[in-house]
């Protein structure tokens, strides 16, 4: 396993789910499972203690309202640690990524944007610390990132051209 990926509630796979096909893209292996903070902390302990023993790269966390797994999982291990808050509740995420992203000083997590796009960031910066030591998923990230900028660039084109016809 590469990556631990917890997510608080079974709900919370509609927007966990963003991280499979990149993972799938760059080769990264990972475990994608549910445990709460508040309801098994136990259990939280325990996928943390098996992904430390796998040889791990980090966890990714999704939660949203209090979202304290991400926190939780910080406290508890050496692994890099990825937040991702979820839109849920009176605030629409805003707890959730400002329970995320206000550690305590020496109990870092790197928080990503609220929702989809958090997610997808996730896999992607995930791939970042792997792509340090495994050149495969280097090589993987560096065609996903070229991809993005062609196709800005042929976006550019497309307009500047529509642009050029009726200016």
């Amino acid at each position: 396993m590469d990556v631990l990926v917890l997510m608080g509630s079974a709900n919370d796979y509609d927007v966990a789910k963003r991280v499979v096909p990149l993972f799938r893209r760059f080769g990264i292996d990972a475990h994608i499972t549910v445990a709460s903070a508040h309801r098994t902390p136990a259990r939280v302990e325990s996928l943390v203690r098996q992904a430390e023993a796998d040889g791990a790269y980090g966890v990714i966390c999704f939660a949203g309202m209090a979202a304290h797994l991400a926190g939780v999982v910080a406290g508890t291990t050496h692994l890099p640690v990825i937040g991702v808050p979820l839109a849920s509740g009176a605030l629409d995420g805003l707890d959730a990524l400002l329970a995320t992203v206000q550690m305590p000083s020496g109990v870092p997590v790197a928080t990503m944007a609220i929702g989809p796009a958090g997610a997808s960031n996730a896999a992607v910066f995930m791939a970042r610390v792997i792509g340090c030591t495994r050149t495969d998923v280097a090589q993987a990230l560096a065609d996903y990132t070229a991809e993005m900028r062609a196709k800005v660039t042929d976006g550019a084109a497309k307009v500047e051209a529509l642009a050029g016809e009726g200016a």
